[in-house]
């Protein structure tokens, strides 16, 4: 298909559509998680499963950025999942 003179392949946009990993799911413990944060967590020993709110979750992720260093993964989804929360769960 061309768009503005340029050959695009809808297959491929159609895929990036559907990528999932960096979407947000619901974990079963009320807290929103995609598969790449999983992953992340996963990789510092962090079982999201324990945790019944995101805040309780940031803490101990902040408590291993206190004490590890070279982990930028962690330190971006501790970002992340601050603003998650913060949007989430403060009255405006």
């Amino acid at each position: 298909m061309k768009i503005n003179n340029k050959e695009i392949d809808v297959n491929e946009i159609v895929i990036d559509l559907y990528n999932d990993n960096n979407m947000l799911k619901m974990r079963g413990n009320g807290i929103y998680l995609s598969d790449n944060q999983v992953k992340t967590l996963k990789k510092y020993g962090v079982d999201y499963k324990k945790y019944v709110t995101l805040s309780s979750l940031i803490f101990d992720i902040e408590k291993i950025l206190n004490e590890e260093t070279d982990v930028q993964d962690l330190e971006e989804l501790s970002q992340r999942l601050s603003e998650l929360n913060y949007y989430n769960n403060t009255n405006k």
